[in-house]
């Protein structure tokens, strides 16, 4: 019983990665807002990376804004 389940599983999550990867789901992904890329980082945002830049030692966190 425990196999047939895993099977299962098995079969439901390549199921979900194929259809995520489908032409078609991105192509309904990105009419729908919530999924559309921003081409700009908001201001509120930008302030606060600029915030943890000041912080972070770490020199490649000025990266994450490009």
């Amino acid at each position: 019983m425990k196999g047939n389940n895993s099977k299962r599983r098995a079969a439901l999550a390549n199921d979900i990665r194929r259809q995520i990867g489908a032409e078609a789901t991105k192509r309904l992904l990105r009419t729908l807002p919530a999924f559309r890329l921003e081409t700009e980082v908001p201001k509120r945002l930008r302030d606060l990376l600029d915030r943890l830049d000041d912080i972070e030692p770490n020199p490649a966190s000025s990266e994450r804004r490009q």
